[in-house]
């Protein structure tokens, strides 16, 4: 068939994009939630070369391909979707709040962006009450060492939920030690200009009030009235949970 005829039905660039060897398994982790930053080189340029065609591709599945301003790329779902979607946990969600205050301290700079999950469990409890972390984990939590096992195990789990989706990676075999990537700023917090992005996040984390990727579903910015912000990822279906840090 020409290429004519082929531009009868689809643009010839979005077509050499469907066909190109990385958009199969591309689109799949897209579909899952996942974030693509700059660290994922051929990935990320790929998404560059074809974001305007793969923009308009998406929008027939009721999605949004978004280019944050940090660079990274994510489809965001709307409310009438095609693709599956779950969200993020009440855990899951703080912890990556914790993990946006971690990237923006001068520790990761020291720490040549290494951090270890002792590290981010000791900085969890010091930023939200241990108690009720506790709650969470256990609802007639008593504060029992085992109690405080599980809640170790959860941060773990929603450690291993948030490199699914692209915010960490691993950097040792024991996968006790982590970088954290730019896209952990979807859990950042909407700070005004001149404000310490630091001192905001950690104000917001201690109130509450830093923006979740499911409470942006509940509270749209303006010009994404119509999408939902819920996370895409087809090997957890969470309970949808409210962040009531």
């Amino acid at each position: 068939m020409s290429s004519t005829h082929i531009e009868q039905f689809m643009p010839v660039k979005l077509a050499q994009a469907l066909a190109n060897n990385l958009f199969p398994e591309l689109d799949s982790q897209l579909r899952a939630g996942r974030h693509i930053g700059v660290d994922d080189l051929d990935n990320h340029a790929f998404l560059m070369d074809f974001q305007y065609e793969l923009e308009g591709f998406y929008t027939r599945y009721n999605v949004e391909l978004v280019r944050a301003p940090e660079g990274f790329f994510y489809l965001r779902p709307r409310s009438t979707t095609l693709i599956p979607r779950s969200v993020l946990s009440e855990l899951e969600m703080l912890v990556g709040k914790v993990l946006c205050y971690l990237y923006l301290s001068p520790e990761r700079l020291a720490n040549q962006g290494i951090f270890s999950t002792a590290e981010l469990y000791e900085e969890l409890l010091s930023l939200a009450d241990e108690a009720k972390l506790l709650k969470v984990v256990n609802n007639r939590s008593t504060g029992s060492d085992l109690d405080k096992q599980k809640l170790l195990e959860k941060t773990r789990g929603a450690l291993n939920r948030l490199r699914r989706l692209g915010m960490i990676t691993f950097v040792s075999a024991d996968n006790s030690q982590f970088v954290i990537a730019e896209s952990v700023f979807r859990f950042g917090a909407d700070v005004r200009s001149g404000d310490d992005p630091r001192e905001a996040q950690l104000r917001l984390i201690r109130d509450g009030e830093a923006q979740s990727l499911a409470e942006e579903e509940k509270h749209p910015r303006p010009e994404d009235q119509d999408d939902d912000t819920e996370e895409s990822d087809n090997d957890n279906a969470t309970d949808e949970a409210e962040d009531e840090e």
